[in-house]
């Protein structure tokens, strides 16, 4: 008899998230930037990484198919210096694909060691050069909006003069007035800028306020007839980073930057893990994100960064259920010998597409199918007896079982008369968790 075809997606799942699309994720080619060595490393529970370290993170970078890297500010003191040079270097001889900026205050001190670095290495970095834009922050300066934009035009000027690539880059911008940004972009874009960068410096926006912005900017530069992209860079403070820099491509934002791990000051910036994530399933990139789970603990290893356990897929708990209920419609999907029916029964990111597996564990909130099972996995016999053991401890717990306590239970119902022959099955077991191995079909 012929195979039966393969189900499709659509047989189990009813997507809501493209039954209507009223925009489009992006208008044209859009591009991911890295700040993970520059602005992540601004966050004051995270410690400046080796540079081994460094050219691990840009190598896993590059192989993700991030298009672009800041590797740093040469013009914070002689170090930086060393590292972006380094980083600079291994970028040329490693022939990656990814493309090197620095970030800088618009003051010649900083960009004049950017074209350094870019001449010592020989490649073209991106200077982003950046500077205050909101009234709130021109009133704590004493600025005027005359001095700003004789800055900016000299900044630009430096870095395009020395044959760069220059982006510039407004902080604050979802605070800042319309009539102010006007100039500033205007000014930046007449002294030859090929990006402006719109930041959420505080986390301020809503979804509203991005596509507003950066709408609004798209019309500016579409007026001046020049050929310049737009860059969205946003923080986390109201929880919304990723989000939003999913609508800034949504409203026409030409690229998007982020942190391994959304590490950054206060409570981090939009991470990029979980931007490149949400767009694979969302069908919008087509990227190998099998690395994407490396990039996120080689990133917190080197930067001395704890990974919450309930962080979407890097986080210990991202794949673990000891609830009954969520447990028992996993191993019914296993029992019918469908691995990807089972990653996505009760998970809406597939852990086998990302190099993660299912887990089931025994708790206070467990059924006896959870007992069941981790017992089939390590090799004892789930006789109605030991499952009733295992069960009641449990029940009678606090927390979720450790392998130790269910292996001590296992033998203490081994130690009882009639016991022995049902604990003996596991004398030989892998000493692993339970897990349900669930690749993508």
């Amino acid at each position: 008899m012929p195979t039966p075809p393969l189900p499709q997606e659509s047989d189990y799942i009813f997507d809501w998230n493209a039954a209507e699309k009223t925009r489009p994720v992006a208008r044209g080619p859009f591009y991911f930037f890295d700040e993970t060595l520059r602005d992540g490393i601004q966050s004051p529970s995270v410690r400046d990484p080796k540079i081994e370290d460094k050219i691990r993170l840009i190598h896993l970078l590059d192989a993700l198919g991030v298009h672009h890297v800041d590797i740093g500010l040469p013009g914070a003191g002689p170090r930086a210096v060393e590292d972006c040079l380094v980083l600079a270097r291994e970028i040329v001889n490693a022939r990656l694909r990814i493309k090197p900026a620095c970030a800088a205050r618009t003051h010649p001190s900083d960009i004049n060691p950017i074209i350094d670095v870019s001449q010592r290495a020989g490649v073209a970095i991106e200077v982003m050069t950046f500077i205050g834009s909101s009234p709130i922050r021109l009133y704590a300066e004493e600025w005027t909006l005359d001095l700003m934009l004789e800055r900016s035009a000299a900044a630009v000027d430096l870095a395009v003069k020395a044959g760069l690539p220059c982006t510039y880059v407004t902080e604050d911008t979802t605070r800042a007035h319309p009539t102010a940004l006007d100039k500033l972009f205007r000014n930046a874009i007449a002294h030859g800028a090929y990006r402006l960068c719109l930041c959420d410096t505080v986390g301020h926006a809503t979804p509203d306020g991005v596509i507003n912005l950066v709408r609004w900017t798209r019309d500016l530069v579409r007026a001046t007839g020049a050929d310049v992209q737009l860059d969205w860079h946003g923080h986390n403070d109201r929880g919304l980073a990723v989000a939003n820099s999913i609508y800034a491509l949504e409203a026409g934002a030409n690229r998007v930057h982020g942190t391994v791990l959304g590490v950054g000051e206060r409570v981090g910036n939009a991470a990029i893990d979980q931007i490149l994530l949400n767009l694979k399933l969302l069908g919008e990139i087509d990227n190998d994100l099998t690395k994407l789970l490396e990039l996120c603990e080689t990133g917190a290893r080197a930067m001395g960064w704890d990974i919450a356990k309930n962080y979407p897929l890097a986080g210990s708990d991202a794949f673990r259920t000891a609830t009954g209920v969520h447990a028992a419609a996993v191993i019914k999907a296993m029992k019918k010998g469908d691995a990807w029916l089972a990653d996505r029964i009760y998970s809406g990111v597939p852990a086998g597409l990302f190099g993660k597996k299912q887990e089931i564990e025994i708790g206070f909130m467990s059924g006896k199918a959870n007992v069941q099972f981790w017992l089939q996995q390590h090799g004892f016999v789930p006789e109605p007896a030991l499952v009733d053991h295992v069960f009641d401890l449990a029940k009678r717990s606090d927390h979720i079982l450790g392998d130790a306590e269910v292996r001590a239970a296992v033998d203490e119902f081994a130690r009882a008369p009639g016991g022995r022959a049902a604990a003996a099955a596991g004398e030989a077991a892998p000493a692993s968790g339970a897990e349900v191995s669930a690749p993508h079909k």
